[in-house]
């Protein structure tokens, strides 16, 4: 039997967690999302769920055992050997050792492989704390320690998803999913990420035996740019492969307020995606959270996200209980916590981004759309 309801998996381990104080992921995100959706009254009980921990043989179906122990063995110790740090990329600045290195990626690895089980029948889950997608089988890679969308995708398969189409929004490249699933032809893959931004990788002209179509956007992507990318390119694609799931990717860096990227979009435009995507019908549909760097605009647009999936009314003014959520936040270290603009605290919704577009990105779009590999999708 189908959900009746969107569920939104949480924790509490994201709320006093932190990858430490220098580092871009020492903001709180998925525990405001929590708190600023209680405080609108949209998260009720009986739609939350708590988020298991994975156990590590779960997490062998697609990481290397040893670098699951190495993981465990890194939280135990808090330190890490030499050579472990060079084989398994763990205690770098990007992937530093922090007390919950090991439950959290694989908290949130467990809500991805529990999502797969609870969307056996079809449904709507939220889940915030996912998105971890630059992990690799056997090394941590880009703050992201394990790869939850790759363990979501291989849980809906295991629970009766056929085809799944994975929308990745985040301003990076996915590239441990593409790492993933290039040579499936029963997954589709689509990233839209900034061009020259890390990883570099996800090329216009990458392509896998599978179904890959990667589009690095310029710096300065607007509202307007992006809904072209979604009612030209997503959308389309994704009705063509009639996938039994879908799986969107809905990182938060790709907005005007984030440090991490020079794209200028506002939260409508996540939002948007979220709809559209809804709107397909798919039997299945898995909304993950990703990278984000705000705590403000990243703990609003995740917020809205789940108000979009439940079909919530935005206020115009936030009551004063979640404008309080908003005031206590922080953020250190940066010129912007300190001047924030009032709108971080009493609105949900950002002002629309709107502007022209770009003939480059309209090219690219249309070099996508015409390549042969796009008839693959055809079904029937």
């Amino acid at each position: 039997m189908s959900l009746t309801a969107p569920l939104f998996l949480g924790s509490e381990i994201y709320r006093g967690s932190s990858y430490g104080d220098w580092h871009p992921l020492r903001v709180p995100r998925v525990s405001t999302a929590m708190d600023l959706s209680r405080a609108l009254g949209w998260l009720p009980d009986q739609q939350y769920v708590n988020s298991p921990r994975a156990k590590p043989k779960a997490l062998h179906v697609w990481h290397e055992p040893d670098y699951v122990a190495a993981l465990q063995r890194a939280e135990a110790t808090q330190e890490i050997s030499e050579e472990d740090c060079k084989r398994f990329q763990l205690g770098t600045v990007s992937n530093p050792i922090y007390p919950e290195v090991y439950r959290r990626p694989a908290t949130a690895a467990g809500a991805s492989l529990l999502s797969g089980e609870l969307l056996r029948d079809g449904g709507v889950i939220y889940h915030p704390g996912g998105g971890t997608h630059h992990g690799m089988p056997g090394y941590a890679n880009g703050f992201c320690y394990l790869n939850d969308p790759v363990l979501a995708i291989l849980s809906l398969k295991r629970n009766g998803a056929r085809r799944v189409a994975y929308i990745d929004i985040d301003a990076h490249h996915a590239d441990g999913v593409e790492h993933g699933f290039a040579d499936d032809p029963d997954t589709l893959l689509i990233s839209v990420h900034e061009e020259g931004r890390w990883p570099r990788t996800g090329a216009l002209t990458d392509r896998g035996v599978g179904q890959v179509f990667n589009l690095p956007v310029p710096r300065g992507l607007n509202d307007t740019e992006m809904a072209m990318v979604r009612d030209r390119l997503i959308v389309p694609l994704v009705s063509d492969f009639a996938p039994d799931a879908i799986v969107l990717q809905c990182g938060a860096d790709a907005v005007e307020e984030d440090p991490l990227s020079k794209l200028t979009l506002s939260n409508n435009a996540h939002w948007a995606v979220v709809s559209a995507l809804k709107a397909l019908s798919a039997p299945r549909f898995l909304v993950l959270g990703g990278g984000g760097y705000n705590p403000w605009s990243v703990g609003r647009l995740w917020t809205g996200v789940w108000g979009v999936l439940n079909g919530h009314h935005v206020p115009d003014v936030l009551p004063v209980e979640a404008q309080e959520v908003l005031l206590a936040l922080r953020w250190d270290g940066a010129r912007r916590g300190k001047n924030r603009p009032e709108h971080w605290v009493t609105t949900l919704r950002d002002a629309p981004r709107e502007g022209s577009v770009r003939t480059a990105l309209r090219d690219r779009v249309d070099w996508l759309l015409s390549d042969q590999t796009t008839q693959a999708l055809r079904v029937g």
